[in-house]
């Protein structure tokens, strides 16, 4: 038996609200659930991007019996481009939102990755999916 698939990735971000609009408005995530100053559930096609505040998830008095979690310090995650094409799309919308790029890489290979950090400092990679053979 394997994993199929991820169904949640989360980062952290001190106020999950506006990190939650950045991915609604930058990336056209659709809001599922939120509440104020705890977190923020966001659907990205098939898997969800969970944003929470790690003060409101670390006490485990606050959980509903869920193992208490929390993280401090920047995460990071990357969103999938099919293609370079889809890639500089991104490129061109970042730029036009006034969101400057971190970093630009190129792997082995040619595929390429732009790195930009969220409201709250996580890091965000847009990546061809061909850095990974996809």
């Amino acid at each position: 038996m394997k994993a199929g698939a991820i169904l949640e990735t989360v980062i952290y971000a001190a106020d999950p609200q506006a990190a939650g609009r950045f991915y609604r408005d930058i990336f056209g995530l659709e809001e599922v659930r939120s509440v104020e100053g705890r977190f923020v559930f966001l659907r990205c096609g098939g898997q969800m991007l969970l944003i929470f505040n790690p003060e409101a998830t670390r006490d485990p008095a606050h959980q509903n019996g869920i193992p208490a979690h929390g993280a401090t310090g920047a995460g990071h995650l990357c969103f999938r481009a099919e293609d370079g094409a889809e890639l500089d799309r991104w490129r061109a919308r970042l730029a036009g939102a006034g969101i400057p790029l971190e970093h630009e890489q190129i792997w082995k290979g040619g595929a390429r990755s732009i790195y930009l950090r969220d409201p709250a400092g996580n890091s965000v990679e847009i990546a061809e999916a061909a850095i990974w053979g996809l």
